[in-house]
């Protein structure tokens, strides 16, 4: 969908209330006075179309406004979340970022014009075509963050078509796809966005309660921590209708208690990728971790256990990095998944995979049993190298409350005896006092 459809839809909600911000309401009348004033900012510092231009921000007025009249002057976008502990100085130059727009706590926006200029094809197909672009980095967990270039109005064609009008917190970030899709979805539908900067268990229940919000997108490791702070007892949450949860496979432990709790509720597992945006998909059910891809716009093709994917809205390539997609268009995923009939199920990432004594261990799955114990917060299992059987496994363990180690460690491999393999129990068990996920609310792989 291109972006004067998707506005014209947007002003067509006129008085509704669009966005919450720091507990301000916000209509629709005013984010499109965003939109223009944001236009006017552009042409006065004569941007010109296909100039690359960051937006350091979040999802406040004044950056929902900036983002859209730039993908109107048909800019290559670079959205930086103003929170994030990554090196913006090294995303804004790995990008070519000409313009930097930043956006500060009271929704006031300046703009510097830097030095940098890169020559790339990705761009210039984008500035041939006259498209908008936008430019995503992976996390870099194994390395440098990855650069995915974007043309901004294949991921639009999403939604054309209408939803639900739904009140949404958006708990995702603003320089990630997921958060991004949020908005847009909710803003083409005219729902209400409520914004969120404290992302504890107990803040996100109380904007719940305060703003009967009916949507909560989140992370696994979001949820699990929910249910181990049991803050959602604290407040009233029965306006929750949907929760939808991606980024990192669900442990199945934390769906079954997660339905148990909310049992009016509906679980829908997302699947989406910095590479290929956000695919339509369908739970097999509110308690089962298989899905479909709806094939709307996307096809699946499972190649020696690793997802393969083709997709309309794929991204043009990496600025930094070699292509990802085989030579017929399929982006590999890197993903290790089941397949029964049209459904699939992700059992983590292939580089991911430990390898005991040639039997091979999906940490995923070690966790989901060490999860279930009483007084365990978080759990982490990997593989560390010996160079009899390649690897041990491994299990880094957060409690609630402080026990003997040795006790613990001990009640740890009677609750996995008979439940897993014997050589999928841990030898080694640490007990750490370390939050084992980042900003994002997901799960920290590295040891």
């Amino acid at each position: 969908m291109r972006i004067e459809k998707f506005l014209k839809r947007f002003n067509s909600y006129s008085e509704k209330i669009g966005l919450i911000w720091k507990g301000s309401t916000y209509s629709y009348t005013f984010l499109s006075s965003c939109i223009i004033k944001n236009t006017q900012l552009i042409k006065s510092y004569e941007i010109k179309s296909g100039a690359v231009v960051s937006i350091e921000g979040d999802f406040s007025p004044n950056a929902i406004g900036l983002l859209f009249s730039l993908i109107r002057h048909k800019c290559i976008i670079v959205p930086i979340n103003k929170n994030t502990n990554s090196n913006k100085k090294f995303l804004r130059e790995l990008s070519g970022v000409e313009y930097s727009f930043e956006i500060n706590n009271s929704d006031d926006v300046s703009i510097k014009k830097t030095d940098n200029i890169i020559e790339n094809d990705f761009y210039k197909i984008l500035r041939r075509n006259n498209n908008p672009g936008l430019v995503l980095f992976t996390s870099g967990t194994s390395g440098k963050p990855k650069a995915a270039v974007h043309n901004f109005s294949s991921l639009l064609k999403k939604f054309k078509r209408k939803s639900q009008s739904l009140s949404t917190l958006n708990f995702l970030l603003f320089d990630h796809w997921g958060g991004l899709n949020t908005m847009f979805h909710i803003l083409s539908n005219g729902g209400t966005l409520i914004t969120v900067n404290d992302r504890s268990p107990s803040n996100v229940c109380s904007l719940i309660d305060e703003h009967n919000i009916e949507l909560l997108p989140v992370s696994p490791t979001f949820l699990n921590l929910l249910l181990v702070s049991k803050k959602y007892k604290n407040y009233d949450l029965s306006s929750l209708k949907i929760i939808s949860y991606g980024t990192e496979p669900m442990p199945e432990t934390t769906l079954k208690r997660l339905n148990d709790i909310f049992p009016d509720v509906r679980f829908i597992q997302t699947y989406g990728l910095i590479e290929l945006g956000v695919l339509s998909s369908k739970s097999e059910n509110k308690h089962s971790l298989w899905f479909k891809v709806i094939k709307d716009g996307y096809d699946i093709r499972v190649v020696d256990g690793i997802l393969q994917i083709k997709a309309e809205s794929a991204m043009l390539g990496y600025l930094n990095a070699d292509s990802p997609f085989t030579k017929d268009g399929w982006f590999i995923t890197g993903d290790q998944v089941l397949q029964n009939g049209e459904y699939i199920k992700i059992m983590g990432r292939k580089s991911e995979i430990i390898n005991i004594g040639g039997e091979k261990v999906y940490p995923q799955e070690v966790e989901n049993i060490i999860q279930d114990m009483k007084n365990v917060v978080e759990v982490t299992v990997y593989g560390e190298k010996n160079y009899l059987i390649g690897n041990i496994l491994c299990a880094k363990v957060r409690l609630r409350n402080d026990e003997d180690r040795k006790t613990f460690r001990n009640r740890l491999k009677i609750h996995c005896k008979g439940k897993i393999d014997e050589y999928k129990i841990p030898i080694k068990i640490l007990v750490v006092n370390s939050i084992q996920y980042n900003e994002r609310y997901k799960k920290l792989r590295d040891k």
